[in-house]
């Protein structure tokens, strides 16, 4: 094998872009591994443990593309960086017929006046400092960029409040502005709904139910994930929730977020009093006396919250297809497995879509570990081994350190899809494929090698292995949502409706002798 080596001096990209950019160069026939990166800290990090770091690297600056080609023998090194250099000029023939680059955010501000919204998505080390520019020229800010401190995050959200603007972010990676998706997000009918979320794939879950049933969303804001901490104390939900109580095309809010700190909970909880409009919340395990007392209306679940939303603005519950569970399919996937296979494993690209079907499944069995769990007896000790039921959220730090999203890169699941594929006790395993905005071009596809070879090794040692997927997006997304789930039904995959009804499934599917 070869290594090519080339660094563009004084060139940036932003962290989304070269994502995609990587994904698709590791496509690349005859490529063995392909890194398309800028010159930070951590990125060389990454390349010293795959030992790709030379000297030439180490001394390249923050600002400069690395690109690091290591073909496959016999591989034309030269043909390959022709084919990833021409995947930046498609990224950037793409969209508009005019795109305007500017070199700061303020003279962008200056030469686009009516511009009210910035999207950031640089190096965590320089995200706080451009997202503090930003509200300083007056635009509400949506911070894609992680690895900002949480000192820095609080006191950009208090400047965000004093000056009356949304502080989307940091770790914000969903929203949909006046039917404009940003970064991750789905097409959905524009509707009356307005949708809150301190969770990325929660808030996309939600709105791909909404319109499932009939609904549309007027806005969905995000917060970033740590917006409910003690520490920053809910102040963009807060904010977002007088936002949306005041904007004439939202009818009803919803709230989502995995669990949040008990003292913020009761503040937000207590800001429902001052809305005019119904207030939905779903925080995943949280508690439905504390939602009713507030005078909102409590969702156990994503689908709950989606459904009850979509009934607060009128369509009748007769008019929508609620999916309900399929009961003799249950019995029937009982009934193929051997009583030695009792075990769930879930892995997942969206961490709301863990939490929630990993708490479907606690409210049945005790013996639920994962890399997110809150007890920390259940925390996974070791990451590449599984324990009984585990849940894994493939999108957390612990798995993307230097590496894609699993949103946009689902290859990095397939090692460990193959890997619980082959453990005997195993009798389901659970994944999401996530379409829209920002994902991966074809997320089923990039799985279906592993899935078949998975069949075929459970069919050989005469056992059955249940595979259940769900696909979230809508009829609206591209790749074609239809299309996705026929592969996977082609594949022998069984498919789920929604993230809750994947919960449901699967902790029904091993609980022996428990029917209905």
């Amino acid at each position: 094998m070869s290594t090519k080596i080339v660094i563009k001096k004084n060139t940036y990209f932003d962290s989304v872009s070269l994502m995609s950019i990587s994904t698709k160069a590791n496509q690349i026939e005859h490529v063995d591994q392909a890194i398309v990166a800028m010159a930070t800290e951590m990125n060389k990090g990454v390349l010293r443990n795959l030992n790709l770091l030379t000297k030439e690297l180490e001394e390249a600056k923050n600002g400069d593309l690395m690109i690091v080609i290591k073909g496959k023998d016999g591989a034309d090194n030269d043909r390959i960086l022709t084919e990833i250099e021409a995947l930046f000029k498609k990224k950037s023939s793409g969209g508009s017929h005019f795109e305007a680059r500017y070199a700061t955010i303020e003279s962008a501000k200056s030469q686009v006046a009516e511009a009210n919204l910035a999207v950031i998505s640089v190096n965590g080390a320089y995200a706080a400092r451009e997202a503090r520019k930003a509200l300083e020229q007056d635009l509400h800010v949506m911070l894609f960029s992680d690895n900002v401190s949480i000192d820095d995050e609080l006191a950009l959200k208090q400047l965000a409040h004093r000056k009356g603007l949304l502080m989307m972010g940091p770790d914000c990676g969903t929203a949909i502005i006046n039917n404009k998706a940003l970064c991750f997000g789905n097409a959905v009918r524009q509707g009356s709904i307005g949708i809150i979320g301190a969770s990325g794939t929660g808030s996309q879950e939600v709105s791909v139910r909404i319109h499932d049933f009939g609904g549309g969303v007027s806005q969905l804001i995000g917060t970033g994930g740590r917006d409910l901490s003690e520490k920053i104390g809910g102040i963009m939900m807060l904010d977002a929730m007088n936002v949306l109580d005041k904007d004439p095309n939202t009818q009803v809010i919803v709230l989502i977020s995995k669990p949040p700190a008990e003292s913020v909970e009761l503040k937000v909880l207590a800001n429902i009093k001052n809305c005019t409009k119904p207030v939905v919340v779903c925080f995943i395990g949280g508690c439905e006396q504390r939602v009713v007392k507030a005078g909102g209306h409590f969702a156990q679940t994503t689908k709950q919250a989606a459904l009850k939303a979509v009934l607060l603005t009128g369509i009748k519950e007769e008019d929508i297809d609620l999916h309900s569970l399929n009961w003799p399919l249950i019995e029937e996937v009982r009934a193929k497995l051997k009583p030695e296979q009792k075990y769930i494993r879930g892995l997942f690209c969206g961490g709301t879509i863990c939490d929630e079907v990993m708490y479907l499944a606690m409210e049945k069995y005790p013996n639920i570990y994962s890399n997110i769990q809150k007890d920390l007896n259940l925390r996974l000790k070791d990451l590449n081994h599984s324990i009984e039921h585990t849940f894994l959220d493939l999108g957390d730090d612990d798995f993307t350190n230097g590496k894609p999203h699993p949103m946009i890169d689902p290859s990095n699941r397939i090692e460990r899809f193959l890997q619980e594929a082959r453990d005997p006790e195993v009798g389901v395993i659970a994944m999401d494929f996530i379409l829209g905005f920002g994902s991966h071009e074809d997320p089923v596809g990039v799985m279906l090698p592993a899935i078949y070879q998975a069949k075929k090794l459970a069919k050989e040692q005469q056992r059955h292995l249940e595979i259940l997927g769900y696909v979230l997006g809508t009829d609206l997304d591209q790749p074609d949502m239809a299309k996705q789930i026929q592969q996977l039904e082609d594949a022998g995959v069984t498919i789920s409706s929604s993230c809750t009804n994947t919960g449901l499934l699967s902790r029904e599917f091993v609980a022996k002798g428990d029917a209905k």
